[in-house]
């Protein structure tokens, strides 16, 4: 039996960016938001450096925009050896990064709203907007970035501006683009306690009066990402991974008129299992529970120890009776159960800019994104054999070796005024094509243990092949009228209409399982349909007291589209809808967003002093949620009835009296509630009513405190010292009981010392990222294969523990 996958030809990239091209003369996109030395009005100032964002899809300053934006800059980002996303988290309170799964690969939260970052058939509650593009699969998330100029962090829903998800936030990326001379730079690090090496450089400059180029690369080689338990049954003791991007940049400015903006980026993912840094909790009854199939005909000894914080983790390689026979094609064949991942992904955006009058600009924002990415663990998280003379041999169950295939192709068409009176406005609209493929061979049942399939000699229970097409359309318009020289009155409307297409086909299912409690083999679901559409307005008050006073007041709203869930079983759910031929059960609702927030931005002292806060208030309807079921071992998609959420968020900058010294906090309070009827498993096979019970992943406070401090030494050498303290009081990380794990109150903390030239030309630095090497839990789940009754261990996804760089950069 041949798996039925389809592959996403490459060439549709060449072909969809070359159509861009052809359309390059009719539209157009603001210059990318950057970092500005202005000078101040008074000759006296000291020149200051203001940061630009595009929270508005315009050119704004960050202390007059009227959203609530962390904004982090490339400076920072180096600084700290930032290359992933998940570390951002000590600079922006209330955002939760988890990396990793199986489907889209990772997990974005704002304020304690978020996604699954296992079924990869949701888009992410926090936009994930890369170089002007929403991208749908969080695998760039996994991937990590590199050679950026700013992060930008916008809080609360964003559907106005950035349209599909958004419902929570967005998190934007800007990489850098070609510099007006020619520069080179080139980082080396090695990192001690994972024992990796980073390596990265750029070439950029102008190649013409009007053309400029960035060429950039990074490969990062980590040897001990995981180190494993001892004596546990592996071939690789440690697990690593190997990550490669490279970038190509274009900047065209052929006339004060006209730009374009062309980035083709390649990422290779390569690494040594999917699992990442999951532990094992051994629960109330302190005891690796064994792993329990087939009803107790096989009990599996856990082999873990219990240690869940030890950072030693206990990942087997697959059973020999369930390893050798994968259904092909499948990269996992051949293999013997080691467990593996790969990721390829390219991704093109074409962005132009034209001005059609002195007051009118055209913009485009043309992107693609293709992606094959194939992995194989197993997700029993335990169990060993004893072999021959002490030994163990693997006992890895439940293995699966899930293809993810994504070909994206968006188009947005923006136009903007710019005029000397009152009142301006933006029109735009926006389409988004997407096909998604998840094409996986399970081990639910595990029967394999029994005897390997006699017809075809697999040893996988079933190959299942979701196909997903999602077709969007949006249009979204908003004005901005001065109502006095102090006031502003802005707002506006999008409507989006979204259609997903899916089908399912089981082209396998192990003879032994073939009967009435499983779909047939060579099952097909035919189309089943989803559609929703969406009304989501905005509107915002703005008071400039004085330059340096900004008041703001909005109401948003939020919208993100429902779809078919893709984790359906050829038991349980799907085999249940496939009798009735009703497959509503798989249909999970539209999540939608509804609230508004105060605040103001103020700079004192010259503008040494920054003080911003915003106090928030939104309510979640239908937010979507899904679930691990350990005791049917079945992944459960759902909407939680209602989620409430409010709190205030504060934001303070102080350029010191002490030259060269900088000091910041954050500081975060939040108060998350389910408000609604919201049944969940409950994780002993009964439902619980989670009404009531503050939402998951969301601390009541959070928050951090830094400092920047440039120390000159001479004409041409500058000492730099730089810290970060976050704090985090701690917060529910599932939500499928009453009393899910609770991760407790924890500091992490990092700093820098580097000495070299002022600017830039060449520099060493010692950097260490959390450097009490805290390990906390980001999110929590029930184990697979437990007792019914008996078993309790679960599940606890984790942080990556202390990291120390030792790092030399030039640049000329």
């Amino acid at each position: 039996m041949t798996r039925l996958h389809a592959r996403i030809a490459s060439g549709g990239l060449r072909r969809v960016l070359l159509c861009s091209a052809a359309l390059g003369g009719l539209a157009a996109m603001p210059g990318t938001a950057l970092a500005q030395d202005l000078q101040d009005e008074t000759p006296e100032a000291e020149t200051e450096r203001v940061i630009i964002v595009q929270a508005r899809r315009q050119n704004e300053t960050l202390q007059e925009v009227p959203v609530t934006v962390t904004a982090i800059g490339g400076d920072t980002l180096t600084r700290y050896n930032i290359d992933q996303i998940a570390d951002v988290t000590s600079r922006v309170p209330t955002l939760n990064v988890q990396v990793g799964g199986s489907g889209s690969g990772g997990q974005l939260s704002l304020r304690g709203v978020g996604s699954s970052n296992i079924s990869a058939a949701f888009d992410s509650a926090v936009a994930f907007e890369y170089d002007g593009v929403i991208v749908s699969s969080m695998r760039l998330v996994q991937a990590g970035f590199f050679d950026v100029e700013q992060i930008d962090v916008l809080r609360g829903p964003q559907s106005l501006f950035f349209g599909k998800s958004a419902t929570a936030g967005v998190l934007s990326l800007r990489s850098a683009n070609p510099t007006s001379r020619w520069e080179v730079g080139m980082r080396g690090s090695y990192e001690f306690e994972e024992k990796g090496y980073l390596l990265s450089g750029y070439i950029s400059g102008p190649l013409s009066d009007t053309l400029g180029i960035r060429l950039a690369a990074q490969f990062n080689d980590i040897d001990e990402f995981q180190k494993l338990q001892p004596g546990t049954p592996a071939v690789n003791q440690e697990r690593g991974l190997t990550d490669f991007i490279g970038r190509l940049t274009l900047d065209w400015n052929p006339s004060d008129r006209f730009r374009a903006n062309f980035k083709l980026q390649y990422t290779k993912n390569e690494n040594d299992g999917a699992i990442g840094t999951a532990e094992i909790n051994c629960g109330a009854n302190g005891v690796a529970d064994a792993v329990f199939l087939l009803g107790g005909a096989v009990r599996i000894p856990a082999g873990y120890d219990c240690r869940a914080f030890d950072q030693r983790y206990y990942l087997t390689d697959a059973a020999p009776q369930l390893a050798p026979g994968v259904p092909t094609p499948s990269k996992a064949a051949g293999r013997n159960g080691v467990p593996f991942g790969e990721t390829e992904i390219w991704f093109g955006r074409l962005q132009f800019d034209l001005d059609l009058s002195d007051t009118l600009s055209l913009t485009s924002v043309t992107g693609l994104l293709n992606m094959d990415a194939v992995d194989f663990d197993c997700y029993a998280y335990g169990g060993r054999f004893p072999g021959p003379n002490g030994t163990f041999i693997p006992g890895g169950a439940g293995c699966s070796d899930p293809i993810n295939s994504l070909e994206q192709y968006t188009q947005e068409l923006r136009l903007r005024s710019d005029f000397d009176g009152p009142f301006n406005f933006m029109l735009g609209a926006f389409y988004e094509d997407r096909t998604f493929i998840f094409d996986t061979a399970q081990q639910g049942v595990n029967i394999s243990f029994l005897g390997p399939d006699p017809v075809t000699g697999f040893t996988y229970d079933w190959d299942k092949i979701h196909t997903t097409k999602t077709e969007a359309l949006s249009f979204f318009g908003s004005v901005m009228f001065d109502i006095t020289d102090k006031l502003e009155l802005s707002g506006g409307v999008r409507w989006t209409d979204e259609k997903k297409v899916q089908t399912i086909s089981v082209p396998y299912l192990h003879t032994f399982l073939q009967g009435p409690a499983f779909v047939r083999p060579g099952f097909f679901s035919g189309p089943i349909n989803f559609q929703d559409d969406n009304i989501s307005p905005e509107v915002t008050l703005r008071y400039q007291a004085n330059p340096d006073l900004n008041i703001f007041a909005s109401f948003k709203t939020g919208f993100k589209s429902g779809g078919i869930d893709n984790s359906a079983l050829p038991s349980n759910s799907l085999s249940q809808a496939a009798l009735s031929g009703d497959f509503s059960s798989l249909i999970y609702q539209s999540e939608k967003a509804k609230g508004g927030e105060i605040g103001f931005k103020s700079q004192w002292a010259g503008r040494d002093f920054t003080l911003n806060a915003t106090a928030f208030y939104y309510v979640f309807e239908d937010l979507q949620v899904q679930n691990f079921n350990a005791v049917t071992i079945q992944f459960v998609t759902s909407n939680a009835g209602e989620l409430t959420t409010k709190g205030v968020d504060l934001e303070t900058r102080w350029r010191t009296p002490v030259s060269g010294l900088t000091l910041s906090a954050n500081l975060s309070y939040l108060d998350s509630e389910y408000t609604d009827t919201f049944l969940q498993p409950g994780g002993q096979g009964g439902l619980v009513d989670l009404k009531g019970r503050r939402g998951s992943q969301a601390p009541e406070w959070a928050g951090n405190l830094a400092f920047d401090w440039a120390v000159p030494l001479s004409d041409n050498l500058e000492l730099f010292l730089s810290g970060n303290a976050a704090y985090n009081d701690g917060y529910i990380t599932d939500e499928t009981s009453l009393n899910d794990y609770v991760q407790p109150s924890f500091w992490l903390l990092d700093a820098n010392v580097s000495i070299g030239h002022p600017d830039g030309r060449w520099k060493l630095s010692l950097v260490g990222q959390n450097l009490t090497d805290k390990i906390f839990v980001i999110t929590t789940g029930g184990r697979p294969f437990l007792q019914p009754g008996v078993g309790d261990d679960f599940v606890m996804t984790q942080n990556r523990g202390r990291q120390v760089f030792a790092e030399v950069s030039f640049k000329f």
